[in-house]
């Protein structure tokens, strides 16, 4: 418990330490006159390891923001996918119709529109913090090579896990190396892959030197080679990859948990499925799991106003518009009622709308732990549980039903109110409220099951499919579930038990995009015969392939009910760079992404490492 608390005082204290005012008030000339009003400055603050180390708390505690609040930036990665859209259906503004309301000119960062901006400027902030540990590497005094080398590896990780999302998400991008001490206005794109290839430069020293078990929310070197796994495969480097993810499954403390642990182990109602992501078992030393994490722990100074909002965000808008078969409202969020369900399964808004894929098809196994009654809610387990009801109506306190004997539905609104949930995975007490939205808890920011999924793609690519299907089978294994015969294995197998095992974990849109630059700089036919060429990407890619083929959303001709239709295009593959970054380059050329306005600027990205 101490290092948790440990961890969420260097939050609170980092925020405070990079923390920069400028005031300027007046016009007369004494005003203008600089007085030091302390000596809080770079070369004070840097000169030992600890004051260094500020900027790294500062990357920690930012890496939480994407799973945290009320429409987490989280969830623009996955309705940008198969899994997901945006299920706001009462108003204009959410992400629906992507054609319409994604451009460099939109509103990108507002958590009634979308969280694409948001991406740019923290990505850019936290290469930013991690660029003054790199460049000011040197001026502390170290007691070993160790202790430096710990945090120049740590704050490596720290931007390379920026890039690594930021190519993905925009492509060719503005590479910084360096810390930036005075304005700059003459930025240009480098292309992606010379961006990775200095990544996992930096990644191989950082796996050397970063400590395997440092205090929780920390870097570990099983999150380097996690990360350095996912560079790998996108550089196409199989070979490697299957090594660093190797030293993270095999050269370490690391291990899937496949039997009972923590809070509830007792409760034989549960399984390991359900330990795995309460929120007191994240961080548990026993949790062999958990690769890298974010902290947030209620009543710790540090935590994050609001906590997760989980059930919020990803559970339906179910009490409310979901009638009894006799006309009555049948479900209200009321809670210390006889069917108390707000705080049992959380008052949810029904933002993030998961697809029929990923709730319905692409469960495979009716013994699979994650689709379990009791981890995993269908809408038909929940109960009419309005008081009203009681005395008057005899569908009080029975299942919910989505039709009538004669076929005619009981809500308004399939979109919003009515579809299945991951309980498991979504379900955080929040003592905070007296609707229950989700309240604080840890996260998994990477987990072993991942890094098992990682390798069998990097077994596939290899077309080793007896070892992929080993990799992917060990988590499907721990879910209770059949193993998949190595023939069938593709990267679409491999999709799928990633959607089953990391919903509301992995940046879905990101993963995504990154296979699609796998497919077309290969040019390896996917599972539906086609092949893909870097050429034409933006026109002709598996990631818009692969969202047509499971979402029953997008492009089907589906309308909310204020009439905005859920349309995606393959240009979609790559977000648009916001404006406003381009336009205040003045000296510069920042590229757009084709598809948008602003790409017949665009200029030939840099090739090479700046100076």
């Amino acid at each position: 418990m101490n290092n948790i608390t440990n961890t969420l005082n260097r939050y609170a204290k980092g925020a405070a330490l990079l923390m920069l005012v400028a005031v300027v008030a007046g016009c007369d000339k004494a005003r203008l006159e600089p007085k030091p009003l302390s000596f809080f400055a770079p070369e004070n603050t840097f000169n030992d390891p600890e004051g260094l180390r500020a900027t790294l708390i500062a990357c920690e505690r930012n890496m939480r923001y994407e799973w945290y609040g009320d429409n987490p930036p989280i969830i623009t990665e996955a309705i940008f996918s198969d899994i997901a859209v945006e299920g706001t259906t009462d108003k204009s503004g959410p992400a629906q119709n992507m054609n319409l309301q994604i451009t460099p000119d939109a509103q990108l960062n507002a958590i009634d529109y979308n969280r694409i901006g948001w991406y740019w400027l923290e990505g850019y902030k936290g290469i930013k913090y991690a660029n003054v540990a790199i460049s000011r590497i040197d001026q502390p005094k170290y007691t070993s090579e160790q202790q430096k080398n710990e945090i120049l590896g740590a704050a490596y990780f720290h931007r390379a896990f920026r890039y690594y999302r930021l190519v993905h998400q925009f492509g060719d991008i503005p590479l910084i190396l360096d810390e930036v001490t005075e304005p700059k206005l003459d930025f240009y794109s480098t292309k992606r892959e010379v961006i990775l290839q200095k990544m996992k430069e930096d990644l191989e020293f950082a796996e050397k030197w970063v400590p395997v078990n440092p205090d929780k929310g920390t870097v570990t070197r099983g999150a380097v080679s996690h990360l350095l796994t996912k560079i790998n495969l996108s550089l196409g480097l199989f070979n490697d990859a299957i090594k660093s993810a190797g030293n993270a499954i095999d050269g370490g403390p690391h291990r899937l948990m496949t039997t009972r642990f923590g809070v509830n182990q007792n409760d034989a109602t549960r399984n390991v499925i359900w330990d795995l992501h309460r929120p007191e078992n994240k961080a548990l030393a026993n949790n062999t799991e958990a690769l890298l994490l974010v902290i947030d722990r209620l009543l710790i100074d540090g935590n994050f106003e609001g906590g997760t909002q989980s059930m919020r965000n990803a559970v339906p808008f179910w009490h409310n518009n979901v009638n009894t078969p006799t006309g009555n409202r049948g479900t209200i969020d009321t809670y210390s009622i006889e069917f108390d369900q707000v705080n049992k399964y959380g008052r949810g808004i029904g933002r993030l709308r998961p697809t029929w894929y990923s709730t319905h098809s692409v469960w495979d196994d009716k013994n699979d732990l994650r689709h379990a009654p009791g981890n995993w809610m269908r809408m038909q387990d929940l109960v009419y549980n309005n008081p009203a009801l009681k005395g008057k109506d005899t569908y009080y306190g029975k299942n919910l039903q989505l039709r009538t004997n004669t076929g005619a539905l009981l809500t308004i609104d399939t979109i919003r109110c009515w579809f299945d949930w991951p309980h498991y995975k979504l379900f955080v007490p929040d003592p905070e409220r007296v609707q229950a939205q989700g309240g604080h808890s840890d996260w998994y920011v990477f987990r072993l099951a991942e890094t098992h999924l990682l390798r069998a793609e990097a077994y596939f690519w290899k077309g080793d499919l007896a070892n992929a299907a080993k990799d992917l089978n060990a988590v499907r294994a721990r879910a209770g579930a059949a193993p998949i015969a190595p023939a069938k294995i593709n990267i679409g197998t491999i999709l799928d038990e990633r959607a089953r095992e990391l919903y509301y974990e992995e940046p879905r849109k990101t993963e995504l995009t990154r296979i699609s630059y796998i497919l077309a700089m290969t040019g390896k036919p996917a599972y539906n015969g086609k092949t893909y060429s870097l050429n034409d990407f933006s026109d002709n890619n598996f990631f818009y392939d692969r969202i047509m083929e499971k979402s029953n959303f997008y492009n089907k001709g589906v309308k909310t009910r204020h009439g905005d239709e859920y349309l995606i295009s393959p240009y979609h593959v790559l977000w648009p760079v916001p404006s406003p970054t381009i336009q205040g380059n003045t000296r510069g050329i920042i590229n757009q992404n084709k598809g948008y306005a602003g790409y017949e600027r665009n200029v030939p990205p840099l090739t090479a490492l700046p100076e």
